[in-house]
């Protein structure tokens, strides 16, 4: 391996860790019902904070709040996982790196 490679993959392994701690503080945000529940995802794909409206509870119809809290929460890691793809492919041009991104 010539000093090249090893100083390019210096720089990459430097930038990767840079993205790793944009995405520590990224959050992305996701809703479902109308508004009604939200919920807020960090680039590091952790549930940060669940909102709901107090107009969706309705004691009767429990079912439907747990199908917008889920409906909200797997949205949120999506955007999560797109968002730490993104970074990642701006880093590795595109490459398909093994246990990245």
């Amino acid at each position: 391996m010539n000093k090249n490679m090893i100083r390019q993959a210096q720089q990459l392994q430097q930038k990767m860790a840079k993205v790793q701690e944009e995405l520590e503080s990224a959050t992305v945000e996701s809703s479902s019902g109308g508004g009604m529940v939200k919920a807020v995802v960090t680039g590091k794909q952790t549930i940060a904070s669940i909102t709901i409206d107090p107009q969706a509870v309705a004691p009767e119809d429990v079912e439907l709040l747990e199908e917008m809290v889920m409906a909200a929460v797997n949205e949120g890691l999506q955007k999560a996982q797109d968002l730490a793809s993104q970074k990642m492919s701006a880093i590795t041009g595109g490459l398909n790196i093994p246990g990245l991104g």
